[in-house]
């Protein structure tokens, strides 16, 4: 067992999930990855596998098919999933925060219909707020639902959808007008149904088609474009109460998504060091191993202590949040943490390869077009440290 990234404390059903995950990464994803990203191939056989293995149905209860286990497994199987490939956790990640979303706060229809479903990967979440004009600034959401008798019709634009194509049911954030005195208490969620697809796959519900990326690849980036798309008002996430919560309840998926982030950063820093690790040993320079130099060997002791941190803040917060208590703060330094460090890890790691890490066949030169996308995935660096000062001054007001 490798020392770095350890977890104390977990239960004996933890450590069996973790140690099959941990096999099927080493087995069935690290030897494919490579030629998938490099041809941007959705790994189906892969998916298969982790619906073989229930781990669409991680977090959702028992009650509704899935497996019922906490935050903290499911950021720990995370971890495992991205030190193999961190499109596979992609994958999981929007479909994890739309389950979440439903069970936290779903009407009980919505719950008995969408979570049984959800459990066994036959449907799959997408989950939707950024749209052309706005990432981080959700205040400049242009999209719209305007009530019509007892449906709401949904016009505008939204981005950046990981799953865009393959799922069913896309949580979709719009303003609403219910006359609330806040921006954000004028928004709404609502739960797009669909069939997996390019092309108007709901009546006024388009996906156009991927968007090209440096990185993260084999998992599809869309747009979606709503253009007079009708919905029941039963598609409001938690029913006629969720109406203006949208935002309040988005930002408690988010809040999951961050962890989600940092655990990602973890995996993807932990498979550089085993390349770094692995390459110093074997790689011969001056007559003695690379890793005998005084340099690289301090690089290397850098790279581990930074893993070591970003993995225990991760835990932290996802902890926290399965104890039911705020987490925004935590899950904020968790993330901008491991997504900061995950970059310099990579980066020693690139450098310890020397050109070798510049060849398409070596696979650090993948995790150097991965990692960036950590630093703005669910809020870049600056927005963690905004959230972080906020929280913070909040608990220490003069």
């Amino acid at each position: 067992m490798p020392r770095l990234a350890q977890t104390p404390g977990l239960t004996d059903v933890q450590q069996a999930i973790l140690a099959t995950v941990r096999e099927f990464v080493t087995k069935e994803i690290i030897p494919h990855a490579q030629q998938l990203e490099h041809d941007d191939a959705y790994p189906a056989d892969i998916v298969e596998g982790m619906r073989e293995m229930g781990l669409f149905g991680l977090t959702i209860a028992e009650e509704y098919g899935g497996l019922g286990e906490s935050l903290l497994t499911y950021a720990l199987v995370v971890e495992e999933l991205a030190r193999g490939w961190m499109s596979i956790s992609g994958i999981v990640n929007t479909h994890f925060i739309v389950a979440y979303l439903v069970a936290q706060h779903g009407s009980e229809e919505q719950k008995a219909r969408l979570l049984p479903k959800l459990a066994t990967g036959e449907m799959r979440g997408a989950f939707s707020m950024s749209e052309p004009g706005c990432g981080s600034d959700v205040a400049a959401i242009r999209s719209r639902a305007v009530p019509d008798g007892d449906a709401y019709v949904l016009s505008g634009q939204k981005m950046w959808l990981t799953n865009g194509a393959y799922s069913s049911v896309v949580a979709t954030l719009v303003k609403t007008d219910v006359g609330a005195d806040s921006v954000y208490g004028n928004m709404t969620t609502f739960l797009l149904e669909k069939e997996p697809g390019f092309g108007e796959t709901a009546p006024g519900l388009t996906i156009p088609g991927k968007i090209e990326k440096m990185g993260y690849k084999g998992v599809e980036t869309t747009e979606m474009i709503l253009d007079s798309h009708r919905v029941n008002a039963t598609a409001v996430l938690g029913g006629a109460d969720g109406v203006g919560r949208g935002f309040y309840q988005m930002m408690d998926g988010i809040e999951v998504g961050r962890v989600n982030v940092a655990a990602r950063a973890c995996g993807i820093a932990i498979r550089a060091f085993e390349l770094a690790v692995g390459y110093a040993q074997q790689r011969q320079t001056f007559g003695k191993p690379l890793h005998e130099h005084q340099a690289i060997a301090f690089k290397l002791a850098e790279m581990g202590t930074r893993i070591e941190a970003a993995h225990a803040l991760m835990v932290n917060a996802a902890r926290l949040k399965d104890s039911g208590q705020r987490n925004d703060v935590e899950a904020g330094m968790a993330k901008l943490l491991a997504s900061e460090y995950c970059a310099e890890v990579v980066q020693e790691a690139f450098r310890i390869h020397g050109g070798y890490g510049y060849s398409k066949e070596y696979e650090i030169e993948r995790l150097m077009r991965e990692a960036p996308f950590l630093l703005i995935g669910e809020g870049t660096s600056e927005i963690q440290k905004t959230i972080i000062s906020r929280g913070l001054l909040r608990e220490y007001r003069s």
